[in-house]
């Protein structure tokens, strides 16, 4: 079963995150989220893919090889928490798993309508796996979740791949408290964290050979032409890819390869020439960064894993 959010709540937090993001003095920024919608999803999936992009297959083989140790870890949970499935097949051999200890209650948190589709039709074969799909954002659709948990089981709550990273460092722990916050002492979260690697790895990763990750973050744009009656002509802006030094990040941004003004409903918006739009921060992690993030924000970290061909870590922290 999916519970799906009002569309006109959607559209109207997307229509004032653009005015207030592009509206800004100085760096215009836009949230990341609004890269995965229908399309920008379904892109993600095909990024997931590409020879540049070893990190979903650097996940995968972690989740492959050491499900059964997760598991073995987690045998009173009774209910598993996604943020951001995806479309749901790298969460498939945790469930797996787990569900040879007892039932389980599924529950992914997506922003995309056509991501938890597609998640409950890749997973709805599962035997003794409930799924209860959210269509909203990450922390509403936790404390939905966890207020249907059953008497004495406890949760696990998976983050997986890289998306602790497009927070700030100090957002991220703030994000991982209000996690902790929702939870209980016992309940669990895996946590997914890239890890830094050589330079010229991680920009390709994010600019690939055949122009898939160009195309996802053009994407915004198209969106918000689609939604918000907006006028860009996406000819004009060009991805680009870098990495911060100082921060430890990749950022992906649109820059305008011209000056030119965009109008999206009454609102104009101008661009000089090479200004961007910063759409998306990927932050990499030291090995211990995770452990000491845990302990700062309510956690303990009881098992650290990794993928030494990507240089990948999943994280599983107990909540104390």
């Amino acid at each position: 079963m999916l519970i799906h959010n009002d569309a006109t709540d959607t559209a109207n937090s997307f229509a004032e995150d653009v005015r207030e993001g592009l509206g800004r003095p100085g760096q215009k920024e836009l949230p990341s989220k609004y890269l995965y919608d229908d399309v920008g999803s379904a892109l993600f999936e095909a990024i997931t893919k590409l020879p540049e992009y070893g990190l979903t297959r650097a996940e995968e083989r972690i989740l492959r090889q050491h499900s059964k140790d997760i598991a073995e870890h987690l045998t009173s949970h009774g209910m598993v928490v996604e943020l951001g499935s995806g479309s749901g097949k790298k969460t498939r051999q945790i469930l797996e798993a787990l569900a040879h200890h007892k039932s389980m209650t599924y529950c992914p948190i997506e922003i995309s309508r056509e991501a938890l589709v597609s998640c409950e039709r890749e997973l709805d074969d599962l035997a003794h796996i409930s799924i209860l799909g959210f269509e909203t954002e990450y922390l509403d659709g936790l404390s939905r979740a966890v207020a249907r948990r059953q008497p004495g089981d406890a949760v696990v709550v998976l983050f997986l791949g890289s998306s602790i990273g497009n927070f700030d460092r100090r957002p991220a722990e703030e994000f991982l408290s209000r996690i902790r916050q929702t939870l209980e002492p016992g309940d669990s979260l895996l946590l997914g964290t890239d890890l830094e690697k050589p330079l010229t790895q991680l920009v390709a990763a994010y600019d690939d050979s055949l122009g898939v990750t160009e195309a996802f973050n053009r994407n915004l744009l198209a969106r918000m032409n689609r939604e918000l009656r907006g006028d860009f002509d996406l000819a004009r802006f060009e991805h680009i890819a870098l990495y911060n030094a100082r921060e430890r990040r990749i950022e992906m941004h649109l820059r305008s390869i011209q000056a030119q003004t965009v109008t999206i409903d009454e609102f104009s918006y101008t661009f000089r020439c090479d200004e961007t739009i910063w759409t998306e921060s990927c932050h990499k992690y030291g090995k211990d960064e995770p452990l000491n993030m845990a302990s700062r924000t309510g956690f303990v970290c009881v098992e650290q894993w990794t993928d030494a061909e990507w240089g990948f870590a999943e994280n599983l922290l107990l909540a104390i």
